[in-house]
């Protein structure tokens, strides 16, 4: 059993140096996984991936709620749907009235060829994963490991006890089903 393993089972039974003992061990990756998943965010995003981490890392070994890790690749999968509800409730803040809503900065020349974009990709992105795990739950887990823990196909299959050859068909069909509906969604509505 490894150290992480080891220190999960500790968390899990309630004790609280544990967490301490785990951030060093955890935290480049946890720090690497939040910066290539900022990376992928639009220009202006406000949010560092160091508060990113520290943020999904309190929500993970949060000694008040009971949490079951199976493994360390059981703990970096809940990280990587952390970072992802983060984002996303950064995202949804951004949009409300109090926090500015949908103003912009811009200068004298964009504002007078500015049109107004449809939405957030994240946004969509988060609505379309919502639609799709309703469908089909383990492709919709391996979108969320692919894509926000920057899993490989085979570290995915892995987690997913799948076979990589079904992980690839999986990931085909996923990212297809995707498109199609963000394309959907991205065209205006006819009225």
């Amino acid at each position: 059993m490894s150290d992480v393993t080891q220190i999960l089972s500790q968390i899990e039974s309630g004790d609280p140096s544990a967490a301490e003992q785990l951030l060093p061990l955890v935290y480049n990756e946890l720090r690497k996984l939040a910066a290539a998943r900022l990376a992928q965010e639009r220009p202006g995003q406000t949010l560092q991936a160091t508060a990113l981490v520290h943020d999904a890392y309190l929500r993970l070994v949060d000694v008040d709620k009971a949490r079951h890790w199976h493994s360390r690749g059981h703990f970096f999968a809940a990280a990587a749907e952390a970072i992802r509800r983060i984002l996303i409730e950064t995202a949804r803040s951004k949009k409300r009235i109090r926090r500015g809503g949908n103003r912009q900065r811009v200068d004298l020349e964009q504002a007078l060829s500015l049109t107004e974009e449809a939405s957030d990709p994240l946004l969509d992105l988060d609505e379309a994963l919502s639609r799709f795990a309703a469908l089909e739950p383990v492709k919709a887990e391996l979108v969320k490991l692919r894509y926000f823990a920057g899993c490989s196909i085979e570290e995915a299959a892995v987690l997913l006890g799948i076979s990589p050859t079904s992980a690839k068909r999986y990931w085909a069909y996923a990212r297809a089903w995707l498109l199609a509906e963000l394309s959907n969604s991205s065209e205006p509505e006819n009225s």
